[in-house]
């Protein structure tokens, strides 16, 4: 990153090249690199619903009169439907709260219909439509499946695996396990779909100008892809493991202080946490005010709460060693109360 910083370059011939390389090496069509994963969503959103037609571009966000519908479980949660709608996109909610069948997302599909939208995680799929139906279904329809896969990393295979199953855009945050840029995201999938995310993108003045992405950071996603392929897999969730056996020793003494192992992360991913649950009455401190504290101190730790006495410890937030450290700052607080 720093050394793309000391150069101008042209930046769709960046993208291309980046992509071009990221796609070979993830068993894909086309890859683009967006400004964040939500950014992915926007202009895979815009994709789906102006293809390569400047007319269409040039409206977005107002689609009235176009094909501009997505479909989304209402049971996958509605967290980043704004970025369909950011797009100029109509979200369809399908289901309940709780599930949604085959039947009702055969029955939502239309002429209107732009796309159909998968928040993928693997604790949310349950009340969905199974994965392999809904491809099923859109390719009967010719309709594109987008999945929103920000945080499914690992496993490592998920970079080819919903594209061989058959969806046709898959969205990874390129600031979570691929450790990369923060400000990055990458799209990968069908190669009009990706020649049309960039269609709408910076540096055009269309709708994604505002959603930037820099040479800096193609570049830095670009060897934090190449990096992450590289990766011992196993041996990393080998040290995850080592991570939170040492957690749950350190207060397997505690009367007051109950460690366990959680599996699998809150985002669904295949690799375990800590959860340590509070005896606040016994400790004389509550959890929140433990965290307070935590977050307060020298050095700050930030940690996620967890039910009414809990919190979280995920390792894959911390360097080898740190682990050392957050005991002792959770050890240090108890002992002062």
């Amino acid at each position: 990153m720093a050394e793309a910083s000391r150069y101008f370059v042209s930046i769709d011939e960046l993208q291309e090249k980046a992509g071009r390389k990221i796609a070979e090496w993830t068993h894909n069509q086309a890859a683009y690199i967006s400004c964040g994963a939500a950014a992915g969503i926007v202009l895979s959103m815009a994709a789906c619903i102006t293809g390569l037609d400047a007319n269409k571009r040039e409206r977005l966000p107002f689609t009235e009169g176009m094909k501009n519908e997505i479909i989304v479980h209402r049971c996958a949660g509605e967290e980043y439907n704004f970025t369909v709608r950011q797009a100029g996109g109509m979200v369809v909610p399908i289901g309940s709260l709780q599930s949604a069948s085959l039947a009702e997302l055969e029955g939502a599909i239309h002429p209107m219909t732009a796309g159909i939208l998968v928040y993928y995680k693997d604790h949310r799929m349950q009340g969905q439509v199974p994965l392999e139906q809904q491809i099923e279904i859109a390719k009967r329809y010719g309709v594109p499946l987008i999945i929103d896969a920000a945080a499914q990393l690992p496993p490592v295979e998920n970079l080819w695996r919903f594209t061989q199953m058959g969806a046709d855009l898959v969205i990874f945050s390129g600031g979570k396990g691929l450790c990369g840029p923060q400000s990055s995201g990458l799209v990968l999938g069908r190669r009009d779909l990706i020649e049309a995310c960039a269609f709408n993108a910076c540096p055009r003045t269309y709708i994604g100008r505002p959603m930037k992405v820099g040479k800096e950071e193609i570049a830095g996603l670009l060897a934090a892809v190449r990096r992450y392929l590289d990766l011992d897999h196993t041996q990393e969730v080998r040290t995850y493991e080592a991570q939170v056996a040492f957690f749950l020793a350190a207060f397997a003494g505690d009367v007051h202080v109950h460690a366990r192992r959680g599996f699998p992360s809150e985002a669904g991913q295949p690799m375990p946490r800590a959860e340590l649950f509070m005896d606040e009455q016994g400790l004389g401190i509550s959890r929140d005010e433990l965290l307070e504290r935590l977050y307060g101190g020298h050095p700050a730790v930030s940690l996620a709460p967890a039910g009414e006495n809990g919190l979280y410890i995920n390792p894959q937030t911390l360097q080898p060693g740190e682990e050392k450290i957050v005991v002792e700052r959770i050890k240090e607080i108890l002992r002062s109360v």
